[in-house]
């Protein structure tokens, strides 16, 4: 039996490439055809390689992934980590299981929870990430500890309203987490009732303890 070749999803970790893992790093340097957001791209494709952007167009990355599997392996940069919140979702939908391999790779999400030395087993993570958590998710409760995605429009200070709305006290710890891994990253630490009365800082990790 001839075979198949495989899409392999790589995880490049927060953004700093000292965080992707060696074997994440061999996938993407002999890949023939290879996947990645303009960023990605640009900061990891050789020559010689075959490169499709992700961009709003998902259909159009799925006809070049389709088109180019039948020759060789296709290797799909995401960015952290693929199971939270990537690419894998689109694949899995137009991609059978057994064609598809994982290379995991350092979400933002953890790294925040590790930059804080905080552990983050017992933690509710949700995203306001082109979407909304469910009431449940953001509820308060005594002793919970929250870790969300952002984006523009959810940002530190909107975020922080929705969850003084939700029943959280406004003496509650925030912690406000963005450029992480690189060069410029920062946390800042305030309280909820604080970060509706600072800068509204956007496409960032927000850790409620």
């Amino acid at each position: 039996m001839e075979t198949q070749n495989k899409i392999v999803v790589v995880g490049i970790g927060p953004g700093n490439p000292d965080y992707i893992v060696p074997k994440g790093l061999k996938a993407i340097e002999q890949a023939k055809f290879l996947v990645g957001g303009r960023r990605a791209l640009n900061q990891f494709a050789a020559d010689g390689q075959e490169t499709c952007p992700i961009t709003a167009d998902i259909q159009g990355v799925m006809d070049f992934i389709r088109a180019k599997v039948k020759l060789d392996n296709v290797v799909a940069m995401v960015s952290g980590d693929p199971g939270y919140y990537s690419l894998l979702d689109a694949l899995r939908r137009e991609f059978p299981a057994e064609q598809i391999t994982v290379i995991p790779g350092i979400s933002a999400m953890q790294y925040a929870f590790a930059r804080l030395a905080l552990p983050w087993h017992d933690a509710t993570l949700a995203s306001f990430h082109g979407r909304t958590p469910t009431a449940q998710d953001i509820a308060y409760k005594q002793g919970k500890i929250l870790g969300l995605l952002t984006d523009s429009k959810y940002n530190s200070q909107t975020i922080a309203e929705i969850l003084l709305q939700a029943g959280w006290p406004k003496t509650q710890t925030m912690h406000i987490c963005s450029h992480l891994s690189y060069d410029d990253e920062t946390v800042v630490t305030t309280t909820l009732g604080e970060a509706i009365k600072l800068t509204a800082v956007a496409h960032c990790i927000l850790i409620i303890v």
